[in-house]
């Protein structure tokens, strides 16, 4: 074990940045304050890059800074070689885990770009298309919805299908009560017993999105309601 410590320099950089004490740090950073204990104490090569990287992004200090900091003179005068060796290997991983989060994150946006692209040629047609039927609707208020409905239908139905999203039962269809997949909206049912679906739901391979909407055959005259 060494015998430098190294708490002054890790005060001030403490101070930097507004983190009071070595408990704080470690909440700020996500590290153990065995670890802040080590870098107290100079024992810098016992830890691991990725708990070095956290300490510097909490202290807001470049991780090569950090590094040259806690592996000052009296470090490498113990035994040259072998601390200087240890230093370019920290330097050298260092580099190399830096370069994997940059790619990380490059592809992370190229998924996001990519995914965003393939949405908006499923939905090309629904996006050109809709505001200038929707203002012609509001310019003709005799215009049939019917004429509408395709334009918003179509694209949806097709971006659903390709992220494998498909409606558990159609808008008014009777069908068997299953309240695993279904949520009555008024009266009482029993698993079996037909219900009629109000709003459709969805399921996505064998996960559950959204349960239908359904109320109970003969539909009460009070719920033929619009909401």
């Amino acid at each position: 074990m060494s015998n430098i410590d190294f708490t002054p320099e890790l005060q001030n950089l403490m101070q930097r940045v507004g983190i009071s004490n070595f408990k704080a740090l470690s909440r700020a950073a996500g590290v153990s304050q065995k670890q802040i204990l080590r870098l107290r104490r100079g024992e810098i090569e016992r830890m691991r890059v990725d708990i070095l990287l956290k300490l510097s992004q909490a202290l807001q200090v470049p991780l090569t800074e950090l590094i040259t900091i806690f592996s000052q003179l009296e470090v490498v005068k113990e035994k040259p070689p072998q601390n200087q060796e240890l230093l370019q290997q920290i330097a050298d991983l260092t580099a190399e885990y830096e370069r994997s989060q940059q790619q990380l994150e490059q592809q992370q946006q190229q998924l996001q770009q990519q995914f965003q692209q393939e949405s908006l040629q499923l939905l090309e047609s629904l996006l050109v298309q809709f505001p200038t039927a929707a203002q012609k609707a509001r310019e003709n208020p005799q215009l049939a919805a019917v004429k509408i409905v395709p334009l918003i239908q179509k694209p949806l139905e097709k971006l659903l299908q390709s992220w494998g999203i498909e409606a558990i039962a159609p808008v008014g269809a009777e069908i068997a009560y299953n309240p695993q997949l279904h949520q009555l909206m008024s009266g009482t049912a029993q698993p079996g017993e037909p219900v009629k679906v109000r709003y459709t739901g969805y399921r996505q391979g064998d996960k559950l999105l959204f349960r239908a909407k359904v109320s109970p055959t003969p539909l009460p005259l009070e719920d033929y309601r619009i909401e």
